[in-house]
């Protein structure tokens, strides 16, 4: 299982997923499934423009967790 912490990231820089969606230029639906986990695929533009902003990696934003 792939797990997001974009909810976690913005919460700590105090953003709202308006605010990301305008300074990204990703799309808002995109960025609220990223941010309640609801997302089942990602383009790799969206990631690169999510990085670049909140200024993290990728490891920083997805985390794979060994579901057993």
């Amino acid at each position: 299982m792939i797990k997001c912490h974009l909810s976690k990231l913005m919460g700590e820089k105090k953003l709202k997923i308006v605010d990301v969606a305008r300074e990204t230029g990703v799309n808002r639906g995109t960025i609220t499934r990223l941010y309640h986990e609801t997302a089942s695929r990602v383009e790799l533009e969206t990631i690169e423009a999510l990085c670049r902003y909140l200024g993290c990696g990728v490891g920083d934003l997805f985390e794979f967790v060994d579901k057993q």
